[in-house]
């Protein structure tokens, strides 16, 4: 170990950078669909070897001393997103001769812009470093701060989040509820990173036993959780989950919008599944209905013929408000609608954080002058919803809804017993077809379920369906590309450990724990060098 540690620092040059390529490259067999969390053991010790020989003069200044170790985590980025990521590329291919030629902005582009928060994140480690156990509580706090700015930082895109990888199983899932993504991010980096230490003996015996005492405490944790009786909940409702797989060559063309209408109603008004009652709630995926309301009341009619006594659908539509469709100022949303066992819209929520590039185009005047547009098919330009609020079935029981990537933002995704009972997911995930993609941002969802402590409903367009109770067991799930409808039992109960603003202080006060180990390490070897 010592021999390979010692090749691994003296790296240079290209040599230096492709090794952390391809260890940010490998950690991604971490995340959904391949779990494989062991290969982080690898990945990480690679990284503190490398920043270990990433040292530049100190007479330079601090951008030259700090800009061999932005490299390597530049690169250990690159590596990790352009492998998490390169799915994003087969939406533009469900429109190739429109949008081809924007695959290797997609593909390579994202990853090189991402990759810029791990750079980030080892040149403030490298401010802390130090030659023991200090270096690795430096690279959790700086992965931990950069996970946090990724979260928010020019709109938003946390996924794949480093914490992810410690958490494939429902058993490993529980800890999030306290400490939050912030704090799990932060933990699970220093976990990874410990074996580094073996290389030079130095607080070899202390990393071990602090691995042994937060794998235990992670999995003591979930095991507790997962067997600890649950009271019996005072209310429940009976769900059904439509998955259409409805193909995106076909969803806005109009020759079909019946078709797919009648493949939607078709699979909610069957018979229930043995053993079940009839559905309360019928949920539909994202942009599901293939045509405006407004100009088909007809459907509408359709489906209050179709709903039964105190029955509720909520859709995923495109809801346009203002003057006529030649009206500058005429809207569109990407929302969900409520409509009732009448047949009338008895409430719409209208998603929030809409896709860059995806749903809107950032900076529309100067891009268009430029010849770029929204690059995702659809019927339009969305604007985003003024706010988000739950939705009230019969019966008093309240959703609150997320559309398609909104779910993967935990602060975003902050309920509690006060504003909802339940998480709605809908989706449309058939743009990334059968890659890792669906199963990452299912992967992500669930564990939103567990942080907040309440039952987690999925409409997904071509899949992955589900219903993931509060603790993230699947309940009932379709496979990708199945086409049917799932009828399920939920069970209402709150069992969060935490609020959400309590889980985000006990993640800060993790990261910042490990921010004040490094600068103590670091200071001590400061002043023995003196």
């Amino acid at each position: 170990m010592k021999r390979l540690a010692g090749r691994i620092i003296l790296l240079w040059g290209w040599r230096r950078a492709l090794v952390a390529f391809l260890a940010g490259a490998l950690a991604v067999l971490a995340q959904a669909p391949y779990d494989f969390f062991a290969v982080c053991f690898v990945s990480f010790p690679l990284l503190v070897w490398l920043l270990d020989g990433a040292t530049g003069e100190a007479s330079d200044g601090w951008f030259r001393h700090l800009r061999p170790a932005f490299a390597v985590g530049w690169w250990f980025g690159f590596g990790y997103f352009l492998a998490g990521l390169w799915w994003i590329g087969s939406a533009l291919l469900v429109e190739a001769d429109s949008f081809a030629w924007a695959l290797p902005f997609a593909v390579v582009g994202i990853p090189l812009a991402l990759a810029f928060f791990y750079g980030f994140a080892t040149a403030v480690a490298r401010l802390l470093w130090s030659n023991d156990i200090g270096r690795i509580a430096a690279l959790a706090f700086g992965f931990g701060l950069a996970e946090w700015l990724r979260d928010f930082l020019f709109t938003g895109f946390p996924w794949n989040a480093v914490g992810y990888a410690a958490m494939p199983v429902p058993l490993l899932m529980q800890s999030v509820s306290v400490t939050g993504m912030v704090g799990i991010n932060a933990l699970a980096v220093f976990v990874f990173a410990l074996p580094a230490l073996l290389a030079a003996r130095r607080h070899v015996r202390l990393g071990g036993a602090l691995v042994a005492v937060l794998v235990a405490a992670h999995l003591g944790f979930g095991y507790i959780r997962l067997a600890a009786k649950v009271e019996p909940a005072t209310r429940a409702i009976d769900v059904r989950i439509v998955q259409p797989a409805v193909d995106l060559s076909e969803k806005w063309d109009a020759s079909v919008p019946d078709r797919i209408f009648a493949t939607l109603m078709g699979l909610s008004a069957k018979a229930p599944e043995a053993g079940h009652d009839k559905p309360q709630l019928i949920l539909w995926p994202e942009t599901s209905v293939p045509f405006f309301f407004a100009e088909r009341p007809d459907a509408l009619t359709a489906l209050g013929e179709m709903l039964g006594d105190d029955q509720t659908l909520i859709a995923g539509v495109v809801r346009e408000e203002g003057g006529s469709a030649e009206d500058a100022d005429r809207r569109y949303y990407n929302s969900v609608v409520a409509i009732d066992d009448k047949g009338q819209i008895a409430d719409a929520v209208d998603k929030v954080h809409l896709v860059p590039f995806g749903e809107y185009l950032p900076f529309a005047d100067l891009l268009g002058r430029l010849g770029l547009k929204q690059l995702v098919a659809g019927p339009t330009t969305y604007a985003a919803g003024n706010e988000r609020h739950p939705i009230a079935l019969p019966g008093g029981i309240r959703v609150l809804p997320f559309i398609c990537y909104e779910v993967i933002f935990p602060d975003l995704v902050a309920v509690d017993a006060t504003s909802a009972e339940l998480i709605v997911n809908v989706t449309n995930d058939a743009w990334f077809g059968d890659t890792p993609g669906p199963y990452q941002h299912f992967r992500q969802a669930q564990i939103r379920a567990v942080e907040n402590g309440v039952p987690l409903l999925r409409a997904a367009n071509n899949g992955i369906s589900a219903v993931v109770d509060p603790r993230g067991r699947i309940l009932d799930a379709l496979a990708i590309d199945a086409r049917g409808a799932i009828d399920v039992h939920v069970p209402i109960s709150n069992q969060a450990i935490v609020s959400s603003s309590q889980r985000r202080i006990n993640g800060l006060m993790i990261m910042l724990l490990f921010a004040l180990a490094a600068f103590t390490m670091n200071v001590r070897q400061r002043l023995r060098a003196n």
